[in-house]
């Protein structure tokens, strides 16, 4: 019986550490709330809204980014008439890197 129950104590704590250790093997994640891909504006200035995840550094067209402790982050560029592409970098503590690019027309 008690081996029963050491089995069963040791599993949930592996089970709970596995857990625990799921977002730090899955690496960063990036969400872009605004810009939506192939938005058009007539302006040229575009605000870039969304959050990330895990991320220690983020950059926009390689330059850093800042972002709130819950990963939200906001950044206003002006766009030359054309399309652009805006590429958001994200790169967790341990080097794994996600990238998310959007495309912007200005007329």
């Amino acid at each position: 019986m008690l081996k029963y129950f050491i089995g069963a104590i040791l599993l949930v704590v592996i089970g709970y550490g596995g857990m625990e250790a799921l977002p730090l093997i899955s690496g960063p994640s990036i969400s872009v709330v605004s810009p939506r891909n192939d938005e058009t504006s007539q302006s040229g200035i575009v605000t870039i809204d969304g959050k990330a995840s895990r991320a220690a550094q983020l950059t926009l067209d390689g330059t850093p980014i800042l972002y709130d402790q819950n990963g939200s982050f906001s950044s206003t560029v002006t766009l030359p008439r054309g399309g652009s592409i805006l590429t958001l970098v994200a790169t967790d503590p341990f080097g794994k890197k996600v990238a998310v690019t959007r495309t912007v027309f200005v007329p």
